[in-house]
């Protein structure tokens, strides 16, 4: 799989460990940035990341900044867009059986190297479950978002 990666300066640090573990399992990572404690603003990370994904540059994209809530509130404004924000194993497994999520949020400041390592693992390598009620149901979210997006 190929893997959109964007972090702020508060999650650059962790950015750094996930790349060389996304690709010891075999995937391709894109890094959208940033790289330094210099403060910027997570959308811009968020919205290159997100845009990969839903024009099919990446098959999914993971953020970083210190908590993971700017990132997955800038991430879910994007439409197509299903992101989670996980800290624990079980949520890791259960966004993409259940909710099919195409982007992960992660907070630096919240979880270490080692947890965000077995997520990210966990969020890669389980599928969508396929199960009708989890498709009624991202369809409702898919119609949600339709009706609010400004179409030109």
């Amino acid at each position: 799989m190929k893997i959109a990666l964007g972090a702020d300066h508060a999650g650059y640090r962790l950015k750094d460990v996930i790349i060389p573990f996304i690709e010891s399992l075999g995937h391709q990572v894109i890094d959208y940035g940033c790289s330094c404690a210099d403060s910027v603003d997570y959308p811009d990370y968020a919205l290159q990341v997100c845009e990969q994904v839903v024009s099919g540059g990446a098959d999914k994209g993971i953020l970083i900044c210190g908590t993971g809530i700017g990132m997955s509130i800038a991430a879910n404004k994007v439409p197509g867009i299903r992101c989670a924000l996980v800290h624990d194993l079980f949520s890791a497994k259960a966004t993409r059986e259940h909710n099919d999520t195409n982007v992960l949020a992660l907070g630096e400041r919240v979880i270490g190297p080692g947890v965000a390592e077995e997520i990210v693992k966990i969020w890669l390598e389980t599928e969508f479950s396929q199960g009708v009620r989890h498709q009624n149901r991202i369809h409702k979210v898919q119609s949600i978002e339709d009706r609010f997006t400004v179409q030109s």
